[in-house]
């Protein structure tokens, strides 16, 4: 079997398309100038030719009037008519079709007979022929003398124009080209000129390396036409240097988290193995590996959930909740905790429906309320209020008092392993995963969440978007996942 590799062409340089365009350009305007000085110097020719037959015509009928006047024999006026003049001929008819001056046919010019008469000689009324290879233009006409009528045909050799149109011509074209090759040639240059500041501009771009993710190109230094792009580059980098930040970030937040259970686990194993102990020592040693297991269970499970999330794998499965019941039920489960703190759960607010996942929102919900009785003081009260927003969605608030959250870690809350207090013991607060989840589940019902901590309050408020708007986003996910099926 054959394989048949469909190889992409190349497109033109940019270099390539300007000069394209600019040769089709010159091309046409030079083919256009050239026909039309020709045409022009033709025509200056003919009508220089039609004013010589014009004066010819009349020096004829100046001269038969003048034989008349003597009453003389025509031939001798008729000689001296044209005197002066070269490459002339004429013959004069009289109405019975007799030659009364002129060389006889078979000579420079036609028969009387074979063209037309005009009433006036003008350039478009001119006849062109050729006789024993040499051309002639001329005019037929009509005058009457003292009661004769006659029959006035009159030539010019056009071998001098002839041979002058083809120098010019010659010397026309030649012109024309080298203008247009010298054009090129400049247009050439100015376009390469004209490129310089993206070269340098690439070249620029070419010296952003990993560890120069903070160097920005200044756009007051670039033409124009490149200021969006160095912009548009500019914001790319920022978001790839934060990025970065954060990847660098999350692999030594991965590192630390996980080498505290691990140091736990061979230090503990390391003691049992160091000297014989009892079975319940034993027993009692495998119970805390255990729980160092199941912390590192937990830690990578949910990674690989958030990473499924960001991915786009996890779709929620959509369906009517009752909030207020949902909160409720989570109560039931956090009843034991908030009694041995001392801590009160209050709902407050009027009951909402929504579309969500029932499971993903329990566990946002959860992480949230975990998170506030964590924070919370003994005797206080951890508050969820329930609320809809103007746009018809709905509002969920998780409130609890306690210390502040410094301004300046709000931004970063939802980052993974992020702590406000790096040296607090990470086995009570967890792996720092839980409100990145919250984050991660919110945005995948097209929802937002934010926090604000101020007088010794620290609320987190959720916005779910309304049941229409659910419903808009749910039917969009089953067709796309339809169209991958």
């Amino acid at each position: 079997m054959t394989k048949v590799s469909l190889v992409r062409r190349r497109p033109l340089s940019l270099n390539s398309r300007v000069m394209l365009f600019v040769a089709m350009a010159i091309g046409f305007s030079l083919l256009m100038i050239g026909y039309l000085v020709l045409n022009e110097v033709e025509r200056h020719f003919a009508e220089q030719d039609a004013d010589e037959l014009v004066v010819i015509t009349r020096a004829v009928e100046d001269a038969l009037q003048s034989a008349k006047d003597q009453d003389s024999a025509p031939e001798g006026a008729l000689a001296r008519a044209v005197s002066g003049h070269h490459g002339v001929y004429f013959q004069v008819w009289d109405d019975a079709g007799r030659l009364v001056y002129g060389p006889e046919e078979g000579g420079p010019l036609p028969q009387a007979n074979a063209y037309s008469p005009v009433s006036r000689i003008q350039v478009d009324k001119i006849y062109t022929w050729q006789t024993d290879g040499k051309t002639y233009r001329g005019t037929i006409t009509h005058t009457r003398i003292a009661g004769q009528d006659y029959r006035i045909v009159a030539a010019i050799d056009m071998d001098f124009h002839i041979h002058f149109l083809e120098n010019f011509r010659r010397s026309l074209w030649l012109i024309m080209v080298a203008a247009g090759a010298i054009t090129l040639l400049a247009a050439w240059y100015g376009v390469h000129q004209g490129h310089a500041p993206i070269r340098a501009l690439s070249e620029s771009m070419g010296d952003v390396q990993v560890d120069r993710l903070h160097v920005r190109l200044d756009p007051n230094t670039v033409p124009a036409e490149l200021k969006t792009l160095v912009d548009s580059f500019n914001h790319m980098i920022g978001r790839l240097e934060d990025s970065f930040v954060r990847l660098s970030h999350f692999s030594a937040d991965i590192a630390h988290e996980l080498r505290t259970p691990l140091t736990n686990l061979i230090t503990q194993t390391q003691v049992g193995l160091g000297k014989s102990r009892s079975l319940e020592e034993y027993r009692e040693l495998l119970y805390s590996n255990l729980e160092e297991q199941e912390r590192l269970t937990k830690m990578v499970n949910d990674m690989l959930w958030l990473a499924q999330s960001e991915h786009g794998l996890l779709k929620p499965v959509w369906e009517p909740l009752d909030l207020a019941r949902e909160v409720r039920e989570l109560f039931d489960f956090f009843e034991a905790l908030a009694e041995e703190k001392h801590i009160e759960l209050v709902l407050e607010g009027k009951a909402l429906i929504i579309l969500g996942d029932r499971g993903m929102l329990r566990r946002a919900l959860s992480n949230l309320l975990s998170n506030a009785l964590r924070h919370a003081p003994a005797g206080a009260s951890v508050l969820i209020r329930l609320d809809s927003s103007g746009e018809g969605g709905a509002l969920l608030n998780v409130q609890n008092p306690g210390p502040e959250i410094p301004a300046e870690h709000l931004p970063r809350i939802f980052d993974r392993f992020y702590r406000i207090d790096p040296s607090r013991q990470r086995q009570s607060e967890g792996a720092g995963l839980g409100l990145a989840i919250v984050k991660s589940i919110v945005e995948a019902h097209e929802g937002n969440i934010k926090v604000i901590s101020e007088r010794d309050v620290t609320r987190f408020t959720i916005s779910l978007p309304s049941m229409a708007d659910a419903e808009v986003s749910a039917t969009g996910e089953r067709d796309e996942s339809t169209d991958r099926r």
